[in-house]
């Protein structure tokens, strides 16, 4: 972050200086939110949530070395050494003060929001375009209302471009989180059915999608998933360029799966307006197809050459816990995608461990959650698809995953265990590893199906 004056920080958020502090030419180098976390002569950020005041770690925070602080409520007394800025709410000021941090930076910003392959995209435009240009991305969980802002105040000078990606569970956030970045080329990767308990319908998510659009720079890019049946009626409705990517032939950019070898990676021909080139991405699954299209799109449009582009590709890392490929003794791999799920990312994964190497799959699967009164019937479609992939058995965990174990049953798969903890599924899964075999664990984020992962590696011989 680059320094901001006390001066500064009040125009950004209209705020209004409390106490005997007068030193307006003082300056903050960090924002913390977290009071554990303090910075030396930052500025802390007191947030209000359900079941917690950041008020109440205003004084420990500034005892802590912060050089002062907003506040959403007069204080009974104040520090001399210290600044106190008066605002209504302590969130609209973050996001107040993000949006007018980012005006400092002539750079372009690109967001990518979807209903699944969000953070994927993201990853791979950062890689990509990072072979041209220094890039700040989004990290972790970062996508929300105070995630975003935080990120855009890690930017400092250095940075060339800004990556950020933006999630949702109701609509208006999107719009809430656009306004701030107003980007100069918008991402929506697909539209699917995370977050139905909220909003209702696919119909519904796609309009809450679709309010990143009116924020994009009439003289930007927006692209596009043009095998997406919703997305693909925006066509010739959008006021900047628009560029359709996907896997059928109407697309602009297009890209066939070519093989892989089921451990490490797949091979794809890409086709764009300006070239046809085979490319290997450092990723299974088909569906690393479409994050692949969307960074070359981009790339090209910032005039990245077919050399930059096919390297930016090959240094694509995943954000930890998002297909991360784990290889142990015997043959054993675990694909640890236990970020975060919903019925199309699942279907995916299961795709990816279907076309594993491993002579035996297992799928070890947990409660997908936010999808309302459409949760059995969606459950029950991830089962199906198990028993049509002929997966070898399954370890259901979760009350919802209930489901999944009985649609699997029904569907073929031999051996289906439903457990409604981690701690009761954890000895049934270790019995199930066998040299040799494929492990796919996933779950909505909640359900912490992380520990399972880092059950069955520590059971696991290292790989030799």
């Amino acid at each position: 972050m680059e320094e901001i004056t006390l001066q500064q920080l009040l125009t950004a958020v209209n705020g209004t200086l409390l106490g005997n502090f007068q030193d307006l030419n003082v300056t903050v180098g960090h924002v913390d939110t977290d009071s554990r976390n303090i910075h030396e002569n930052g500025l802390f950020i007191p947030l209000v949530g359900d079941r917690f005041d950041g008020h109440a770690y205003i004084a420990q925070s500034l005892d802590s070395g912060a050089a002062g602080c907003f506040t959403a409520r007069e204080r009974e007394s104040y520090r001399d050494d210290k600044f106190y800025i008066k605002v209504s709410s302590t969130q609209r000021a973050l996001r107040d003060l993000a949006a007018w941090y980012k005006t400092q930076f002539q750079i372009p910003f690109i967001a990518v929001t979807g209903s699944v392959g969000k953070t994927t995209t993201k990853d791979m435009l950062a890689a990509v375009l990072g072979t041209k240009y220094k890039v700040l991305k989004t990290e972790g969980n970062y996508n929300n209302n105070i995630g975003l802002p935080l990120t855009i105040l890690r930017l400092n000078s250095s940075y060339e471009m800004c990556v950020l990606e933006m999630g949702m569970d109701n609509a208006g956030q999107i719009d809430y989180l656009a306004d701030i970045v107003k980007p100069q080329v918008s991402v929506i990767s697909n539209i699917g059915d995370a977050h139905m308990e909220r909003l209702g319908s696919r119909e519904n998510i796609f309009a809450a999608k679709c309010e990143l659009i009116a924020h994009t720079q009439p003289d930007g890019l927006l692209v596009l998933n043009g095998d997406d049946e919703l997305l693909v009626t925006l066509r010739g409705t959008a006021p900047m360029q628009t560029i359709f990517f996907g896997k059928e032939s109407h697309n602009d950019y297009t890209a066939e799966h070519l093989g892989s070898d089921g451990t490490s990676h797949i091979q794809c021909l890409l086709r764009t307006p300006t070239m046809s080139r085979e490319v290997e991405i450092p990723a299974l699954g088909e569906y690393m197809l479409y994050p692949t299209l969307t960074a070359t799109a981009v790339a090209e449009y910032f005039e990245l050459t077919p050399d930059q582009i096919e390297e930016g590709i090959r240094n694509f890392v995943p954000t930890r816990m998002r297909m991360n490929i784990i290889g142990r003794g015997d043959g054993i791999t675990i694909l640890d995608d236990t970020y975060n799920a919903n019925p199309q990312a699942m279907r995916a994964a299961i795709q990816v461990l279907t076309d594993s190497l491993g002579q035996r799959k297992i799928a070890i699967l947990g409660d997908m959650f936010e999808l309302g009164h459409f949760a059995p019937a969606l459950h029950r479609s991830v089962g199906e698809c198990l028993g049509k992939a002929r997966v070898d058995c399954l370890v259901a965990v979760g009350e919802l995953s209930a489901d999944i174990a009985d649609a699997a049953r029904n569907t073929g798969v031999l051996n289906v265990f439903h457990c409604l903890t981690i701690e009761e599924a954890k000895p049934i899964a270790e019995k199930m590893l066998e040299p040799d075999c494929t492990v796919l664990i996933k779950a909505s984020r909640g359900m912490g199906l992380e520990q399972l992962t880092a059950h069955l590696v520590a059971v696991t011989k290292d790989e030799t």
